[in-house]
């Protein structure tokens, strides 16, 4: 399929909640060939994005916008501001967080494509926490994630956070 010159607006591609964390749906693998995706992810004030996770599939690269974003990379905990871009390299256990009191957004590049399809099934059931955990894990399998959604009581003590809110 031939890319197409596309201009993404403040206000288009479809929206969701998983959960925790938006999504907003800006480039579809399909208009990439497939070698990448993006998405935003709009954040409240700490909240977590996800349990400790690992893909085994793609890289994700999150380039923050506004606010601040804070991520424990193995067994690093980072912080990035506007402008930072943090690499989350497949195979890598992971997560990431609003570290601050004002929302926060990032971009997220997805690559190769197709883990935005995760997000988008996961926004259309309702979000993570309104999921059966056995459909949840399933979908997981699908897209070749791995979760310890057990992390989750940790993190948000460890770090101060909560679960987010829709923005």
């Amino acid at each position: 399929m031939q890319a197409t010159a596309k201009v993404v607006g403040p206000e288009d591609g479809k929206a969701g909640f998983l959960g925790s964390i938006g999504v907003r749906f800006m480039i579809d693998g399909a208009e990439a060939g497939e070698r990448f995706s993006l998405v935003e992810h709009p954040m409240s004030a700490r909240a977590l994005a996800a349990p400790l996770h690992r893909h085994t599939r793609e890289d994700e690269y999150s380039f923050v916008l506004e606010g601040r974003m804070g991520a424990l990379l193995g067994d690093e905990v980072l912080e990035a501001g506007p402008g930072d871009l943090v690499h989350k390299p497949s195979g890598q256990w992971h997560t990431f967080w609003n570290a601050g009191d004002e929302p926060c957004r990032i971009l997220e590049i997805i690559s190769p494509a197709g883990f935005e399809h995760f997000f988008e099934e996961l926004s259309d059931a309702g979000g993570a926490l309104a999921m059966d955990q056995e459909v949840l894990a399933a979908l997981s399998d699908r897209y070749g994630l791995e979760m310890q959604p057990e992390s989750i009581p940790e993190l948000l003590e460890r770090f101060g956070l909560r679960i987010g809110e829709r923005l």
